[in-house]
């Protein structure tokens, strides 16, 4: 359970209709693949001890008490472990039958959880067979099957880890899902973090989807985990045939799914610490007053237990891009959307400024050719020439033979205005006016030719009537890798949300759909230029960029990790390290990981007052540092404990 890290498992046992014997040992059997596997959370499906289509079956009294003997057995055989398990069966109690999950533990039922929800439309007719769950809170007796320990309780409740504080289980059967109230809402309203569905869902054209959408938003809804657990083919009888489709759900995404007709045990890991960040930043999750059956949250009481805290081994996959989907039709569609909300959010500001041109600095780099790229587009949407482009290249003594020609090339290509400002003479004055060595190519050789380019781009803004396009991304904002009152500085930013492993992929993408040859060529040689500011010395007639940011501030591919992880997800810089080594294994080694990591959190912690004067920029994904999207930070607060974490791994 180490950094909040919840083994769990869906498990879908070969079962025989009616034949609780057969059922239980199948039961069993998994759940001794369970212990094998350390899991902590286990699920079976709906009614899974006697079978879900036991029809007219489910009054006979032999088929109840063979059901309860068996439980019994399945108690016994969890004794010494402490994980937690739901199986499902009918339990027979004042008078009438009921649809029950049994909650085990270590030898004990911790109660019985009752189906609140009944179908009985199309091919489901639990009603006959079964009374709803009323809000009755009670005890039963089960000594006569063998069970001494103490009654049980019955009802609908929730589960609290006395020592994992940030997991509270839930339970629900099947319909209870599929509602327009689902029995979840008021379990997580109570404060569950993890929601598991016993089911017995059949199969037919769709419902594979459907059922799949309907687990992934839910858990969304709620910002919990979701296990849903499906009852196998063993249950296929007259009109219905069952599949096994066990899903694993966190917050909207799925971490693991079965294959149908399988009868699998499906594993994967729940990170309640990351639900639980992202329940405190909602202001919207409400513990409000409920109704339905549930009068109000306190109807659903509370159950304690406690989990053995041991290091959890992490299965689930770990995205070492995070920012970028895997599915290339995905990454197309998010790529091309991404395009649309930053040349949406630039038309508004050129409409609004009644701004006759929009000036850029080109410098063919990335970021500043996918910043060029917006500007076109946000020109077609106004249906206004590309001319009303004004992109300036301005070589100085770190200026490389190619990045100046792609700079013109790309401008050539896509019919924008181009100009080109010689800023050396204006930066050596600069030098001489201050009293600075032209040969001392410290801080102030540097940052002295970012604010001369950023001088000259808004003097020619006001030439022009028009205002000034930034170009920083997402992932400089992160590491401060901006001149203050230079690059740092424009009137309008659509790159400010866009991670630099990100901005690579909109570039291709726009490479791939462009029709223009030239166009095409050009993106592709930019894309493979060196990320560089190209602000020390070099040759005028160089190809090859020296000055590379990657070897002053590391790998950005490792920065938006970070980012992604320790920022957007709150995940203390020990549980960051030890996904990225998971991530990057094979690829980068501890020390490096470390180092980058520490350089991370100093530079993040020390350049906060950048970020907080950042010109407007659409908020384009769920991590933005603009003070006014939904990063607010005081820019004098110290990093000292987070620096301190990771000097203990040392």
């Amino acid at each position: 359970m180490k950094d909040g890290y919840i083994k769990v498992a869906a498990c879908t046992p070969k079962i025989k209709v009616a034949d609780v014997d057969f059922n239980v040992k199948s039961i069993i059997a998994q759940i001794n693949e369970c212990k094998q596997k350390q899991v902590k959370i286990a699920v079976f499906p709906e009614l899974c001890v006697t079978g879900y289509t036991c029809q007219d079956l489910f009054f006979q009294s032999t088929l109840l008490d063979n059901a309860m003997l068996g439980l019994i057995d399945i108690v016994n055989a969890t004794k010494g472990y402490d994980a937690v398990f739901a199986v499902g069966l009918p339990v027979f109690a004042f008078n009438k039958v009921y649809n029950c999950a049994a909650i085990l533990q270590n030898g004990k039922i911790l109660s019985f959880v009752v189906k609140t929800y009944l179908p009985n439309y199309n091919e489901f007719y639990e009603a006959r067979h079964f009374a709803a769950y009323d809000g009755r809170q009670a005890e039963l007796d089960l000594s006569k099957f063998g069970y001494t320990d103490s009654k049980v309780r019955f009802g609908q409740f929730v589960f609290a880890c006395e020592n994992i504080p940030e997991l509270v289980l839930g339970y629900e059967l099947c319909e209870d899902l599929w509602t327009a109230d689902p029995v979840s809402n008021h379990l997580a309203k109570a404060g569950a973090t993890l929601i598991c569905n016993l089911s017995a869902s059949d199969e037919v054209i769709g419902k594979e989807t459907y059922r799949r959408q309907l687990v992934s938003n839910q858990s969304a809804r709620l910002v919990s985990g979701y296990v849903y657990c499906s009852a196998g083919d063993g249950e296929s009888t007259q009109d219905m045939v069952f599949s096994g489709h066990n899903i694993i759900a966190e917050n909207g995404a799925i971490l693991k799914e079965s294959t149908l007709f399988r009868n699998e045990v499906t594993i994967s890991e729940i990170d309640v610490k990351k639900l639980a960040f992202e329940r405190r930043k909602m202001s919207t999750y409400d513990a409000s007053k409920d109704s339905c059956i549930f009068e109000n949250t306190s109807a659903i009481d509370k159950i304690s237990f406690e989990l053995d805290l041991s290091d959890t081994v992490i299965t689930r996959y770990v995205d070492k891009t995070p920012f970028i989907p895997q599915d290339s039709n995905e990454r197309n569609y998010r790529c091309d959307l991404i395009l649309q909300m930053q040349s949406q959010g630039l038309k508004k500001r050129i409409e609004h400024t009644n701004s006759q041109s929009v000036v850029i600095g080109i410098s063919g780099g990335l970021d500043s050719c996918l910043a060029l790229l917006v500007c076109v587009e946000a020109m077609d949407l106004l249906k206004r020439p590309h001319s009303d482009i004004v992109a300036v290249t301005m070589p100085c003594f770190g200026t490389t033979k190619r990045t100046r020609s792609n700079a013109e090339i790309i401008c050539d290509a896509l019919g924008v205005t181009f100009r080109e400002v010689d800023i050396t003479k204006s930066v050596l004055q600069h030098f001489e006016d201050i009293g600075h060595d032209k040969d001392n190519h410290n801080v102030v050789f540097e940052n002295g030719q970012a604010r001369e380019r950023t001088k000259v781009l808004m003097n020619i803004a006001n030439q022009t009537n028009g205002f000034v396009v930034g170009t920083g991304d997402l992932s400089e904002l992160a590491l401060g890798w901006a001149t203050y009152n230079g690059d740092h500085m424009s009137m309008y930013g659509v790159n400010a949300s866009i991670p630099k492993t990100l901005v690579r992929h909109i570039v291709k993408y726009y490479g791939d759909t462009c029709t223009s040859d030239k166009l095409r060529d050009v993106l592709f040689d930019i894309l493979d230029t060196p990320v560089s500011p190209e602000l020390l010395p070099t040759d005028e007639t160089a190809t090859e960029i020296t000055q590379k940011t990657e070897d002053l501030v590391g790998p950005y591919e490792l920065h938006d990790f970070y980012l992604y992880n320790g920022i957007r997800w709150g995940f203390s810089p020990e549980k960051v390290y030890r996904l990225a080594r998971i991530a990057f294994n094979g690829e980068y080694d501890d020390e490096t990981i470390l180092k980058w990591l520490r350089t991370f959190y100093r530079r993040f912690f020390s350049q906060q007052f950048k970020r907080s004067c950042l010109p407007d920029g659409a908020k384009i994904g769920s991590v933005t540092l603009s003070p006014r999207g939904d990063w607010r930070m005081p820019s004098d607060a110290m990093a000292d404990i987070w620096l301190n974490e990771l000097k203990a791994l040392d």
